[in-house]
Parts: structure tokens; C-alpha cells; sequence
């Protein structure tokens, strides 16, 4: 499927076919292709828990209102975001320096105004840091859909009983949890979508 078709045949899941799993392959390619995903000065913010264990997840599912997709999905990703992801800047700038991408000068200048940027404003580095990390999931939810899967993004649950449970630092912020699996018979059809004249403006905006 591709990635046209994955975006029109996506549908936020509920049902999940618990008897089918996904090796740690199969989720490490997932989450290889939501690092595809764009961010701010390439810091890439985004980090993930795959909760696979049905220990786990049934640990999970305390935290998630007992919503039984977590149980069911064949993995939960815990989505974080970095709020202090400009401090490996200088690492990841290099690297973009080593293949040629970027010279120094330019490198050094990225990680200068980075650190400018979020040093000092924790709201402004919680706000990219979601951005980024929900950039990552709508990534990793389209990959999943490619790959013959379904997805169910999640914000209930309790994210500082979430960080608790599983030994989740501080400096990241749950930003969402994302069910994937093989879908079960149940799940909604796809919902109506506005219509782009109802969401789309030219030039100047307007109420919508």
C-alpha cells in the first residue's frame, strides 16, 4: 500500500486481534520508519516504549482507564518527547557534518540557536517536543497501515503514572500512547472528514 492509499484507508482502531503478535523486528522497522518523521533542527525529539509483555501491557491498561485495546494490540508505544532534546544537538549536528550534509560553520550555528531557542523556554521546548513526537506516531501510524496493520493513537491515560510505572524520566513528556496490531471484527469505518473549502484558506485566514 502506498503512502496515499495508507492515509484515505487509516482508521484510529479499537479492535485488536490479541492471538497475533509482532516480533521485536517487526517493531524495530516501525519505529525506524516514525524516525523518518521532520523536526525542529533535526534534534528529533521523539523517543518510544514498545509494551509488548502482556504483563506489561496489562500494566499499562491500569493506567489507560482499562481500555482493553492496550491488553489486545500486539504492541503499545509509549510516544516521548524529549524536552531536553537540544542537548545532543552537537552529537547529531556532527554526524550531519561527517556525511557531508552540513559544513561546520553551519553545524555550530544550528546548535547555537537551538540551544538559544529551548534553553531557556521550558513551554517552547514542551510544545516541540510534542510536535515532534506526535509527527513520529502519525508516521509510525502510517507505516503500520502500509504494512497490513491497524493503529489506535490514545491521550487516555495518566502520564505521570505511565512515567512512574515504567521508570520514565523526567525530562520526557508522555505525548500519546499508539495500540498496533491485526485488527479484530468491530472497528468503525473510517469517519467523515471535513471538506478542504471547510478547512482551507487562501492567502489570509477567515473563520472557518
Amino acid at each position: 500500500m502506498d503512502a496515499l492509499a495508507a492515509l484515505k484507508a487509516r482508521i484510529s482502531a479499537d479492535k485488536f486481534d490479541p492471538s497475533r503478535s509482532l516480533s521485536e523486528m517487526e517493531i524495530q522497522e516501525l519505529v525506524a520508519y516514525a524516525t523518518e518523521a521532520p523536526s525542529s533542527f533535526n534534534i528529533q525529539h521523539w523517543r518510544f516504549v514498545a509494551v509488548a509483555d502482556p504483563a506489561d501491557k496489562e500494566r499499562l491498561k491500569a493506567l489507560a482507564y482499562n481500555q482493553q485495546k492496550v491488553a489486545d494490540a500486539a504492541v503499545v508505544f509509549i510516544i516521548l518527547g524529549d524536552l531536553k532534546g537540544y542537548e545532543k544537538l552537537p552529537e547529531i549536528a556532527q554526524r550531519a557534518v561527517a556525511a557531508g550534509i552540513l559544513p561546520p560553520e553551519r553545524a555550530e550555528s544550528w546548535v547555537s540557536m537551538a540551544q538559544a531557542t529551548y534553553a531557556n523556554n521550558p513551554t517552547l521546548a514542551r510544545d516541540e517536543a510534542i510536535r515532534s513526537g506526535a509527527l513520529a506516531a502519525m508516521a509510525l501510524m502510517i507505516a503500520a497501515q502500509a504494512k497490513g496493520l491497524v493503529s489506535g493513537p490514545m491521550i487516555g491515560f495518566d502520564p505521570e503514572g505511565v512515567k512512574r510505572e515504567f521508570g520514565i524520566a523526567d525530562r520526557y513528556v508522555p505525548v500519546m500512547l499508539l495500540a498496533v496490531g491485526y485488527p479484530a471484527p468491530g472497528n468503525l469505518p473510517r469517519k467523515p472528514r471535513l471538506g478542504v473549502d471547510e478547512v482551507l484558506a487562501f492567502g489570509r485566514g477567515r473563520e472557518f
